[in-house]
């Protein structure tokens, strides 16, 4: 009786799904990649600013390591891009999971000498970093389709988010229980193998390789002049870049700072993610390709809301409701510009032979954005008791209106 019931409800929610909106088999595998390596970019990527923060208790060192970073990942990008037009699509995503792997692996073999080399260190994530979304945002284009590509970015946003539940929560724990610093370095040995067995996994998605090996990046300049619609949006992306490159690395100094225990800022960001894969689910659920407006006017309004909390005062209470909020309304915002701007990709000259070239501008937009950002929090807040901290994230946060002007009506691209 049982299997019976559950056979209906499984035959009945299928039915629901149109066969254009199905997802292929790459793209079921791209998503799995994706989780082992969100599984282990959840754990290193949660603490490693918070172990650079322990390490040296600097704001401005903290700010350095983040705005070199970015500043390097479009520079990778446009190599990367290179590779997987004039290569493969895959070999640019597989190099950049390997070069995550390796890093983290130096990063434990260094320890505390991270600090000491925190420029180097930067450089090194910035190019892995670069290579390995070059590869992953070009397969999110080329393993879904217009007509399902909402469905596919908002159920990868739900595995994104499942795999980052538990590893922030395993993080914590680990790193309470041990002295010192030592569950850090524990911690980013797990992240490594995670990111192992990503790449191992990546080889089930066969070779990508491009028929139109021409990499037309020399010309983007004059392609914004002729798709004004195109250049918009890349400014909303530098709009996004804006606020989000403070929110890559402050929440979790903000919240150690007012819980000083790490294993609850783990827990804490189980919680954030959860809310995260709950609006994903919603998200997947509808058919997210109107009202493109209206819902980055909404998502924005209670961001804005959340980071105005910390102009009263700077205490757990704040940054917690502050993160629930962006928890909430992030994933709407992020969800609804990605599926615009690939769409809009599909638009330009060649047939979708510039969706390489595509990615490569939309990072470099969204870096420029986050570098600029970062480059304001280490000139106004000198530290973390800095009240320019919190005027500096509302403020930004209020900039994120700007998206509403970078985006049409409708995706009707």
């Amino acid at each position: 009786m049982l299997e019976s019931v559950r056979s209906k409800l499984v035959w009945k929610g299928r039915a629901t799904i149109p066969p254009d909106r199905k997802l292929s088999r790459d793209a079921i595998v791209s998503i799995a990649i994706h989780g082992f390596f969100q599984f282990g970019a959840s754990m290193s990527g949660l603490f490693l600013n918070l172990y650079l923060w322990r390490l040296t208790e600097s704001l401005a060192i903290n700010g350095y390591y983040n705005l070199i970073l970015y500043a390097v990942t479009p520079m990778t990008f446009a190599v990367g891009g290179w590779i997987a037009k004039k290569r493969d699509k895959m070999l640019t995503y597989r190099i950049g999971i390997g070069a995550i792997a390796i890093f983290y692996l130096l990063v434990v073999i260094a320890k505390e000498q991270v600090a000491h080399y925190y420029i180097p260190f930067a450089i090194m994530n910035g190019i892995a970093s670069g290579l390995y979304w070059t590869g992953y945002i070009i397969l999110q284009y080329d393993v879904s389709t217009d007509r399902n590509r909402s469905r596919y970015l908002a159920i990868n946003m739900v595995v994104f988010n499942t795999a980052g539940l538990i590893g922030p929560a395993l993080a914590g724990f680990i790193i309470q229980q041990r002295e010192g610093l030592q569950g850090y370095i524990i911690i980013f040995m797990l992240a490594f193998v995670m990111f192992l067995i990503a790449a191992i996994i990546s080889l089930r998605i066969p070779s990508m390789r491009s028929h139109h090996t021409a990499y037309y990046l020399h010309y983007m300049g004059l392609l914004m002049k002729k798709k004004p619609l195109w250049l918009k949006a890349l400014f909303a992306f530098l709009v996004l870049g804006l606020f989000q490159g403070m929110m890559l690395f402050l929440p979790n100094i903000m919240l150690y700072q007012t819980v000083g225990r790490e294993d609850w800022v783990g827990y804490l960001g189980v919680f954030f993610s959860a809310l995260t894969v709950a609006t994903g689910y919603v998200i997947s659920r509808s058919s997210g390709t109107e009202r493109v407006r209206r819902q980055v006017l909404l998502s924005t309004t209670g961001v804005a809301i959340g980071a105005g909390l910390l102009l009263i005062e700077v205490h757990f209470w704040s940054v917690a409701l502050f993160m629930i909020v962006f928890s909430i309304c992030n994933p709407l915002i992020l969800n609804t510009l990605n599926s615009y701007y690939y769409g809009l990709i599909g638009t330009l000259p060649l047939k979708g032979q510039l969706r390489v070239e595509g990615v490569v501008m939309r990072e470099l937009f969204l870096n420029i954005g986050r570098v600029i950002s970062i480059a304001m929090v280490i000139w106004l807040a000198k530290d973390t008791e800095s009240a320019w901290l919190a005027i500096v994230l509302f403020a930004a946060a209020l900039m994120q209106y700007g998206l509403v002007l970078f985006v049409n009506k409708r995706n009707e691209v």
